[in-house]
């Protein structure tokens, strides 16, 4: 047990080494939320990968593909596809965003719709329905303090040292912003991705030695949900897939990254140099799974099966570095989740429709990442049930920023009045399915309520934005903004729309 704690405590020492050499003081809330847009391609590959793959899918993805078998591989599936997708809006969104200032989400549908009520919805529902995952991000910790203790730590005595390791880390979270994440995801993105692939291409090789291999499957682990009648709908895989790609870039966290980069330039080769890292990473894991499903005593908790296989392949070392790989990943999931509740409180919700002070913005950000915390942490330690599912529910609602954003960025008739109802209609759509109509959308040969509720979403959002178009100051203006966007385009050389400007003093 002392060498797996050691080996997490190097991990750890070198992190906080690393973070208090590279302070500086901000010096306005844009070099606060989004680090000065001055991170080059390694930085913004390794910062999308530390908040794409949390650690607690290093647990539920195995756990995924142990229990339920190759329908696991929908998540690598949908996660490339989310690459792809960047490569379509990375140009106008940094565009926008570096000749706008623009720090969130909801200030580039502010922008690109002319208002404030359309970026305070979205920042609403994307708040609420972050919160869920950080609480599950203490949670997945309190998963791992139980494993490297074998045992010996009570479940909520393992949640509570899990909720103290991160909260001493959020000192340095708070304290830096954006530019403390992206330097600390570098470092946890080495040791989570490459480190961490490292050491499941180890364990399949163990495994492997064992007599293992996917070939032997049972034959229900081998099927697809709605092929053959088994489990959902012809469209089930389809929805699981749609949902993820499209909800990715609909996640603050995520979405935040795009504004970081130096230029669009980085973004893109951060997509090629991410996406055969994620790929091989996510599909290792899920190989690594299947495999391990052959392994006595592993299904009574599948959700425990990284730490297991660990354990049995090198002992407290294997688990040491297990606990490791995981801690990396889990730190900069729960990191950037509170980052992007900070930034959005003080930017769009406190800040909406004026510009705040320097001083008001980094206050509110602040005690707002602080307040998350402790409300986060409190929840992590009582015994919750069903709070996956909450979190599997929260995706449902959040995919619901979709329609406004991507008909935003591609569809210059798009109205902002059409995206609050279209957002409005499809979440409401979404929660109805899920509650007071539980179990109808299984009439919808397997589409989730999310997807339905897209279906919603968007059939409203054409059509408000159709039969009640822009006026022709409105068309102007974003004719303006959509002007400069094209392929050649790289740096500044675009048009912007005046702004009110951060009190720096």
């Amino acid at each position: 047990m002392g060498i797996a704690f050691g080996i997490v405590g190097l991990f750890c020492a070198g992190l906080v080494v690393l973070l208090q050499a590279s302070y500086r003081k901000d010096r306005s809330f844009s070099d606060y939320a989004v680090g000065g847009r001055s991170y080059g391609a390694w930085l913004q590959s390794m910062s999308f990968l530390n908040s794409w793959w949390p650690g607690g899918l290093l647990l539920s993805l195995t756990g995924m593909a142990l229990g339920s078998g190759v329908v696991a591989f929908y998540m690598p599936i949908y996660s490339l596809l989310t690459v792809l997708l960047m490569y379509l809006m990375a140009r106008r969104v940094w565009l926008w965003g570096a000749a706008n200032d623009l720090k969130t989400q909801a200030d580039l549908l502010r922008l690109r719709y002319d208002s404030t009520a359309l970026a305070v919805t979205s920042a609403v529902v994307s708040v609420v329905s972050i919160m869920p995952w950080l609480v599950l991000g203490f949670k997945s910790l309190g998963a791992m303090f139980s494993a490297l203790s074998l045992g010996r730590l009570t479940p909520g005595q393992a949640v509570a040292c899990g909720v103290a390791l991160i909260l001493a880390r959020q000192v340095w979270t708070i304290r830096m912003g954006m530019r403390g994440l992206v330097i600390s995801d570098m470092y946890q993105g080495i040791v989570a991705y490459v480190g961490g692939t490292a050491l499941i291409l180890g364990l399949i090789a163990w495994m492997a030695g064992q007599g293992l291999s996917p070939a032997r499957l049972p034959a229900h682990l081998l099927r697809v949900p709605g092929a053959d009648g088994a489990g959902g709908g012809p469209l089930t895989l389809f929805s699981m897939i749609l949902t993820g790609t499209l909800g990715g870039w609909c996640w603050p966290p995520i979405f935040v990254r795009l504004y970081t980069a130096d230029s669009v330039r980085s973004m893109l080769r951060a997509g090629v140099f991410s996406a055969p890292l994620s790929l091989l990473f996510s599909m290792a894991l899920v190989v690594l799974g299947l495999m391990a499903a052959a392994l006595p005593g592993l299904h009574g908790d599948a959700d425990m099966a990284w730490f297991e296989v660990a354990r049995l392949a090198a002992g407290p070392v294997g688990l040491g570095l297990a606990g490791t790989v995981m801690l990396a990943a889990t730190m900069g999931g729960v990191d950037a989740i509170i980052q992007a509740m900070g930034t959005q409180v003080a930017n769009d919700i406190v800040g909406a429709g004026r510009v705040l002070p320097y001083r008001t913005s980094i206050l509110t950000a602040k005690g707002t990442m602080a307040v998350a915390t402790a409300l986060a942490a409190g929840i992590a330690c009582l015994p919750i049930a069903h709070l996956s599912m909450l979190a599997l529910l929260s995706y449902q609602g959040i995919i619901q920023v979709a329609v406004a954003q991507y008909g935003g960025l591609f569809w210059q008739r798009g109205t902002a009045t059409a995206g609050i109802a279209g957002m409005i209609a499809g979440f409401a759509t979404a929660i109805l399915l899920e509650t007071a109509f539980h179990g109808a959308a299984g009439h919808f040969w397997g589409l989730s309520s999310g997807v339905i509720g897209l279906a919603v979403n968007a059939a409203t959002y054409i059509a408000l934005s159709l039969l009640a178009p822009h006026g022709a100051a409105e068309t102007r203006r974003v004719a303006l903004l959509f002007a400069g966007t094209g392929e050649q385009r790289d740096t500044l050389a675009v048009p912007s729309i005046p702004l009110p400007q951060e009190d720096t003093a």
